[in-house]
C-alpha cells in the first residue's frame, strides 16, 4: 500500500542554498572539494618523502576534482612539479601556474607536437626512442638543451623504454645529445600490496637501467603507495596522486591522509510502501515490511555506478542507511525507514560520500577503485570549493 508522495520544489533545497556554489541552475546535489585538505595531504606526503622532491599527479582534471582549482592550491602549499597525461591538459594548466613551476606530460610527445612543448614551456616525459628522437630534433631546432624526464619500463609493461630500447640507448648514448635529462623514472605496478615482491624488483631494475645508460642524476619511482614504502623507494622525487585526493594508497594500512570530497544530495521525494511492492528497475528489491523510501537525483550518469545498487550506503544525520534497488541513470532510492521523519523530509540532505563513507569504501560497493569513482563524478552537481587561494 502506498501513501501520498512528498515532493520538493526546486526552490526548497536548504542544503544547497546555505552555501555559495558553482554549477547548473537547480542542481539538487552538491560536490564539495576541500582544497585545504588536498594541500594538507600534499604536505603530509612531502614530509614523509623528505629530502626527496614531492610533485603531484593532476592528470584527469586532478582526478576529476578540477585541476584549475587544485593545481594552484598545491602550488601555494609548495608543490612545483605537476604531472598530467596529455599535452592538451598541460596547455590548459600551464597558464595557471607560475613560470618557475614545471608541468610534465607523462604520455610523451605526440607526432608533430614537439615545438608546442617548447613554445609553451611544457616538459615531456620521454617514453620511447621515438620520443627521444623528437626531443633531440626540437633541441637542435631551438639551439639549446631542452629539459626532459625519461621513463623506463621496470615491469608494468605499459609505457616507458622497453628492454630492447634501453639496450639501444646504452649502446648509442648520443641519442640524448641536446637533452637535459633531469630524472629517470619508472612506475610501480603493485605497491598497494606490501606482500608483493614486484615492488622490490622494480626498484632494483630502475637502479640497474640508470647505471646501464650512464645516468648519474636523479631517479623517481614512488607513486602514492610507493611513498609509504619508505626512504629506499623515495629516491630523488615522488609523485603522489590518489592520496592527495583522500584515497588510502595501501588499503591494508591505516590511511595517512584526510578526506577531501563530500557528496550530498537533497531528497526529491519520499514515500511509504509495503509488501508486495518493489523498488526500482527490475523490481529487484521487494520490501518485507512497511518501508519509507527517499529518492535523490544521483545516478550512473553522474558517476555513481550501477553496481552499488542494493549494496551501497548513505548517511542521514550520521545514521547509515541502505541504497535500495538498482541505481538508474539519474536517480537512486534510499531506505530511510529507521530515520526520524523530521530528518528526511524533501529538500533535506543525504550524504553519499563523506564522514565514514570514504571514497575507498564507496568505490568498494561499486566493485571498483577510488580512482574511477573520483574521475567519473559528474558535471551535473553543484560544486563548492573550500580553502585554496
Amino acid at each position: 500500500m502506498s501513501t501520498p508522495i512528498e515532493s520538493v520544489a526546486p526552490t526548497e533545497s536548504p542544503s544547497l542554498e546555505s552555501a555559495r556554489v558553482e554549477g547548473p541552475i537547480g542542481a539538487t546535489t552538491r560536490l564539495t572539494v576541500d582544497l585545504g585538505a588536498i594541500a594538507e595531504n600534499w604536505r603530509r606526503l612531502a614530509a614523509l618523502a623528505t629530502p626527496a622532491v614531492t610533485g603531484a599527479a593532476v592528470k584527469g582534471d586532478a582526478y576529476g576534482l578540477g585541476a584549475a582549482r587544485v593545481a594552484p592550491a598545491l602550488h601555494a602549499a609548495g608543490c612545483r612539479h605537476f604531472f598530467v597525461a596529455h599535452l592538451g591538459e598541460a596547455l590548459t594548466l600551464r597558464p595557471l601556474l607560475p613560470v618557475a613551476s614545471e608541468v610534465l606530460v607523462l604520455h610523451g610527445i605526440p607526432a608533430g607536437t614537439a615545438r608546442e612543448f617548447v613554445a609553451h614551456g611544457v616538459t615531456p616525459v620521454l617514453n620511447s626512442l621515438g620520443d627521444i628522437e623528437a626531443w633531440h630534433g626540437a633541441a637542435r631546432h631551438a639551439g639549446r638543451r631542452l629539459a626532459a624526464m625519461l621513463h623506463v619500463d621496470t615491469g608494468m609493461c605499459r609505457t616507458g623504454l622497453s628492454a630492447a630500447e634501453v639496450a639501444t640507448l646504452a649502446a648509442e648514448p648520443e641519442r640524448l645529445d641536446g637533452i637535459a635529462l633531469s630524472v629517470v623514472m619508472s612506475h610501480l605496478s603493485c605497491a598497494d600490496d606490501r606482500d608483493n615482491p614486484m615492488t622490490a624488483r622494480q626498484r632494483a631494475r630502475l637502479i640497474e637501467i640508470a647505471a646501464r645508460i650512464g645516468h648519474r642524476g636523479r631517479l623517481a619511482l614512488a607513486n602514492s603507495a610507493g611513498v609509504m614504502w619508505g626512504p629506499d623507494y623515495h629516491f630523488d622525487m615522488v609523485r603522489p596522486g590518489i592520496a592527495l585526493y583522500g584515497g588510502n594508497p595501501i588499503p591494508a594500512d591505516p590511511s595517512p591522509v584526510v578526506p577531501v570530497v563530500r557528496l550530498e544530495a537533497g531528497i526529491l521525494q519520499r514515500r511509504e510502501i509495503d509488501r508486495p511492492e518493489a523498488v526500482g528497475y527490475g523490481a529487484v528489491h521487494k520490501v518485507e515490511r512497511p518501508t519509507r523510501v527517499a529518492t535523490v537525483a544521483v545516478g550512473y550518469a553522474d558517476g555513481y555506478l550501477r553496481a552499488a545498487g542494493n549494496r551501497g550506503q548513505a548517511l542521514i544525520a550520521g545514521r547509515e542507511v541502505a541504497i535500495l534497488g538498482r541505481i538508474s541513470m539519474d536517480l537512486m532510492t534510499i531506505d530511510v525507514t529507521d530515520v526520524p521523519e523530521h530528518l528526511c523530509r524533501p529538500g533535506m540532505p543525504i550524504t553519499l560520500i563523506g564522514d565514514g563513507l570514504t571514497i575507498d569504501r564507496v568505490a568498494a560497493a561499486m566493485d571498483t577503485v577510488s580512482y574511477e569513482l573520483l574521475t567519473r563524478l559528474g558535471r551535473r552537481f553543484a560544486r563548492q570549493y573550500l580553502g585554496g587561494a
